[in-house]
């Protein structure tokens, strides 16, 4: 009997982690879709100082619930080349603090012991139920994302109380009280416990609210616990470190002043008091040694977590250049460095804004996604402009400057399609799929416009080869319809960067011009053919622009309904 009622134990307290873990996930990700495309809003401040950087980053990880989370991000960012290092200091300092949101969270288990009803537990059931209920039956999205944080909430107290529930008949055993008295004593043991099992659960925030439903029943010793908290930290670092592998130099550095941040932080904390003989670690115990023996609390552990943290942040921030130069040394620059899958200078540069490990945040890869897209239909518009001055001054230099912008395009949309397919699968709400899939066509129809100023190209190089001139009357029709076809791409470009209403009902209206003046132009042309009054070489290569003119129109109202679509959606 007392053998089944260890092993039901033992399965509930794995359940307990289980619906924990779960609940975090759910609680992330449902705060993350309500902070939407806000968190690039945030990242914009950093440009400004590194205080703000600071701020930010702890504002972002308190969103997202991992301070891992965020350095990945980060990782990403920098080696993207949209973060200096000394951006990416002040984010990874704030990280740390924001990362201490989850257990105060946690702690709240611990108000109320005098009245049940004041206890999260209490009302975790009612949460979940309501939670899943809007999440079925709610058609809008912004209903579902609430209904998805309910759920998580609720969850990670019911998984806290499933936890606490199986330890408390066992608080009294030896086991406990001997294990903790083993890791107090052994601070080097007790950091090691922190890294790993921060490690394998990839979060600190996790392992420290594990460590807070232990210390909540009465098991664990105060050094014990802030030795296990200081490699909780160290741990934490684990996951950015795995995500700079195949990053440029700078990325690889940011990792590491993670993780120098974090171990100055442990060995500020933890060393203080080696020197002093039967007293291990942490300066405290140094003046009062009943303090490292007695039993900790949950409320204790988050205080120290946070005290720990914001301590660090303002020793190092001083030295926040000197984690620069630091990093630099330990990730030194290699003479030989370069990324050789990529040969092309212009698709290296392009591919480094498509780092993965943004992925992670989905309502900021989105934004980065939209923003690339605008990035791309002005590189297609630029090769438009060119197009027009080659056509009418027959230059060959302009020609060739084409070819090599079509060439930049292909590259965005090749990763631009590649990092779209990766962001579909991630957990977004129905508006950002929305968007996304409204990205997918965008990328091919400014892909298409480029590929006809590549073909403009192409006749415009015939027309050298031909000694083709065409008349002032036909290059005065020409100018005039190429002025409006720049003017519609040039609207859904703003259409689909700021949603603007205005702006697609501009390119509505101009693309029926075109279509009109096409026609009219064409007609004029077949005209002049018949009359004699023009070569059948030139005019095949005039009725040839004007058609390639006309679809880059088409393509153009086709980037403007999509975000008509969107706004319709909402």
């Amino acid at each position: 009997m007392f053998i089944m009622n260890g092993i039901g134990s033992l399965f509930e307290f794995a359940g307990g982690i289980g619906m924990f873990l779960y609940g975090m996930n759910r609680m992330a990700d449902g705060m993350q879709k309500s902070a939407g495309g806000k968190m690039k809003s945030l990242l914009g401040y950093l440009t400004r100082n590194r205080f703000l950087a600071i701020l930010v980053g702890a504002l972002i990880t308190a969103i997202i619930q991992s301070s891992g989370a965020t350095t990945v991000m980060v990782v990403g960012f920098v080696n993207a080349g949209l973060m200096t290092l000394v951006q990416a200091v002040g984010v990874i300092m704030g990280a740390n603090i924001g990362t201490t949101i989850t257990a105060w969270i946690v702690s709240l288990g611990q108000i109320g012991d005098a009245a049940k009803a004041l206890q999260p537990s209490f009302y975790a059931p009612l949460l979940i139920g309501i939670g899943a209920f809007v999440s079925l039956f709610s058609k809008k999205d912004r209903s579902k994302t609430v209904g998805e944080l309910f759920v998580g909430i609720g969850l990670l107290f019911e998984g806290l109380e499933f936890m606490s529930a199986s330890i408390a008949p066992y608080t009294d055993a030896p086991i406990f009280s001997n294990a903790f008295k083993i890791v107090g004593s052994n601070p080097f043991l007790g950091i090691l416990i922190g890294i790993v099992v921060t490690a394998i659960l990839q979060s600190s925030s996790a392992s420290v609210g594990i460590l807070q439903t232990l210390a909540m029943n009465g098991v664990v010793t105060t050094n014990a616990a802030i030795f296990i908290t200081l490699g909780q930290n160290i741990g934490s670092c684990v996951t950015a470190l795995i995500s700079s592998a195949g990053t440029t130099r700078t990325a690889k550095r940011a990792a590491c002043m993670h993780l120098l941040f974090n171990v100055a932080g442990a060995l500020l904390f933890g060393t203080a008091g080696f020197m002093k003989q039967g007293v291990h670690g942490f300066i405290l115990f140094c003046i009062r040694p009943d303090i490292a023996v007695h039993n900790i609390t949950g409320v204790e552990i988050s205080i120290f977590h946070t005290f720990f943290n914001i301590t660090c942040t303002a020793v190092m921030f001083p030295f926040a250049k000197l984690l620069v130069k630091l990093s630099g040394i330990i990730v030194p620059e290699k003479k030989t460095e370069q990324i050789e899958e990529i040969s092309d200078k212009e698709e290296l540069e392009i591919s480094r804004h498509f780092d993965d490990r943004i992925l992670g945040q989905p309502s900021v890869a989105v934004e980065r996604a939209k923003n690339e897209v605008i990035n791309m239909g002005r590189l297609a518009y630029d090769n438009i402009e060119i197009a027009s001055r080659a056509v009418r001054e027959n230059s060959q230099e302009l020609v060739d400057r084409i070819y090599e912008l079509e060439k930049e395009v292909d590259y965005y949309s090749k990763y631009l399609t590649s990092y779209l397919i990766k962001l579909n699968n991630q957990s977004l709400s129905d508006k950002q799929h929305l968007l996304v899939n409204d990205l997918f066509h965008a990328v091919i129809d400014i892909e298409r416009i480029s590929d006809h100023a590549e073909n403009l190209a192409d006749l415009t190089k015939y027309k050298i080869e031909h000694d083709i001139v065409f008349s002032q009357r036909g290059q005065d029709e020409l100018r005039q319809l190429w002025d409006k076809v720049l003017c519609c791409f040039d609207r859904a470009v703003v259409a689909r960067e700021t949603g603007d209403e205005a702006a697609i009902r501009d390119v509505y209206r101009i693309e029926d011009e075109v279509d009109d003046l096409e026609e009219e132009l064409r007609d004029k042309h077949i005209k002049r053919l018949s009359d004699g009054k023009c070569l059948p070489s030139n005019g095949v290569v005039f009725l040839d622009i004007l058609s390639n003119l006309e679809r880059m129109s088409d393509h153009a109202k086709n980037v403007a309904e999509c975000v008509q679509e969107e706004i319709s959606s909402n």
